[in-house]
């Protein structure tokens, strides 16, 4: 599902943290949020990668890079992910390259 590790929010560098009060806030809606996020940061934020813990899916669906952290936050932080945006805890967490 995840790759070998599970996510925690130690994991996370320097994450932008938002809690979004919906509780059926879903996957779409959370990416339209961090979108929105990120290209205030950087208009020329670019998404690598993401993690829906309420599906169980990431992308880009990489496994075990790591004995420390899951694929998928791997592969974005060594291409240059250095926008997270975490959403209700580790519910979504999106990773942008810029």
């Amino acid at each position: 599902m995840h790759g070998c590790v599970e996510l925690t929010k130690e994991m996370l560098i320097s994450p932008v943290r938002l809690s979004i009060s919906d509780k059926d806030l879903t996957f779409s809606v959370a990416k339209e949020i961090a979108d929105r996020k990120s290209l205030e940061i950087n208009p020329d934020a670019m998404l690598l990668a993401w993690f829906d813990r309420k599906s169980g899916t990431v992308s880009p669906r990489v496994e075990c890079c790591s004995e420390k952290k899951p694929g998928w936050l791997v592969y974005a932080e060594s291409r240059g992910g250095g926008i997270v945006i975490d959403i209700n805890d580790e519910e979504y967490v999106f990773v942008y390259l810029g």
